[in-house]
């Protein structure tokens, strides 16, 4: 479910933790990014849940209003296509999500004024008012609804974000990538999803060590670390015009993590590990800095071909 993109980023924030002096030895640094990449698959289960729980309040709002005094016509016969909706049709019967609701001891009993204020405003938003009083009903129609409530009311929805801040700092980190995940989860949903249906893991855990995830980031933080020195003294002559106590942390980092990929990474193909971090520039370098990163990977990735230190899995890699 996570790109390689978002653990390269995960890898970023706990070696600039690591660096900084936020944690005390490799061993430490490593358990905290492993525990921040976890806590995003819990938090994705919250968020899961949290829409659910939205339908179970709508659920019981209707059926107090049938117990009115003097119910309404509406009251009476309520337009159900909300509660109804195919994704949480899903959800209600799938065993995977069950369980993990349970594993992760998700309960929304204590803050149904949070669920309340959120059914409000997606009672009162216009995408919901048309989803409601349109007659074409499938799966199609019913995954666009959730998707819209996720990108227009869950992402900004500070109330929610205040309740995970109490549960733990990973939860805030996260929230934003979680509801993107979040989005593709729900598109991939289809005809053919039953109860049985595993829920998507967080990482690629094949066997085959190369194609895991898992090891990919740890290789990355691991080997930043352990080839500080040498990686310095690597770049050090590629910045002769700059002073090189004074190159932001966060810069060295990203230059660092692109080196540990050319030499470490066999089966990461060279362009894609320059693009991979050109782009990462672009959201923690301010411009000097990207034009300064760019040229300084340019150099080093020609270096390390010369001296016979880039090495890689199959043809046109190196490349």
């Amino acid at each position: 479910m996570l790109y390689r993109r978002h653990l390269r980023i995960k890898a970023l924030q706990s070696l600039y933790a690591y660096f900084s002096g936020g944690q005390e030895d490799l061993i430490s640094g490593e358990k905290q990014l492993l525990s921040s990449i976890n806590k995003l698959y819990e938090l994705f289960i919250y968020q899961i849940s949290f829409l659910y729980e939205v339908k179970r309040f709508a659920e019981n709002r209707i059926e107090e209003s049938k117990k009115k005094f003097y119910p309404t016509e509406e009251d009476l016969n309520p337009n159900l296509k909300f509660i109804n909706n195919r994704f949480f049709k899903h959800l209600e019967t799938n065993i995977d999500f069950l369980k993990k609701e349970e594993l992760y001891k998700v309960n929304w009993a204590d803050e149904q004024e949070i669920v309340r204020k959120f059914y409000m405003n997606l009672q009162e938003s216009g995408f919901y008012k048309n989803y409601m009083e349109n007659e074409v009903s499938n799966l199609d129609e019913d995954k666009k609804l959730i998707i819209k409530i996720i990108d227009r009311l869950l992402a900004p929805f500070d109330l929610l974000q205040s309740i995970y801040s109490e549960k733990s700092v990973y939860f805030v980190d996260g929230y934003d990538l979680v509801n993107i995940l979040l989005i593709k989860y729900v598109d991939s949903i289809n005809k053919k999803s039953n109860e049985n249906t595993k829920m998507p893991p967080l990482l690629k855990t094949e066997n085959d060590p190369i194609n895991s995830d898992l090891e990919f980031v740890k290789k990355l933080f691991r080997k930043v670390i352990l080839n500080n020195e040498e990686n310095d003294n690597l770049i050090k002559p590629k910045t002769k015009n700059w002073e090189y106590d004074r190159i932001p942390l966060l810069d060295l980092i990203l230059i660092k993590m692109a080196i540990t990929e050319f030499e470490y990474m066999d089966e990461v193909p060279v362009k894609v590990t320059l693009n991979e971090y050109i782009e990462l520039t672009k959201y923690f370098s301010v411009t000097k800095s990207r034009t300064f990163i760019n040229g300084i990977l340019d150099k080093l990735i020609q270096e390390l071909k010369e001296n016979g230190r880039v090495k890689k899995l199959g043809k046109g890699l190196i490349n």
